[in-house]
């Protein structure tokens, strides 16, 4: 969904400003590379601290506080 407009925007892009056009074409697969480790650190994050809130409520779901 979000393809063409994107699309539709760098061939506007490239038809006004093609130095600009092929400078984001080279550059954002870079940025994206460089941006990597820090997604799969909040991964690792988001899934470490849901263990934890797991751990914490585990005794609140055994007796039936909460639930789901």
């Amino acid at each position: 969904m979000k393809t063409l407009p994107l699309l539709l925007l760098f061939c506007l892009l490239l038809f006004f400003c093609w130095p600009l056009a092929l400078l984001a074409l080279i550059a954002l697969p870079l940025i994206w590379l460089i941006c990597l480790p820090f997604r799969i650190a909040f991964w690792v994050v988001e899934g470490v601290l849901g263990f934890v809130r797991g751990l914490i409520l585990l005794p609140a779901r055994l007796v039936g506080g909460l639930k789901h």
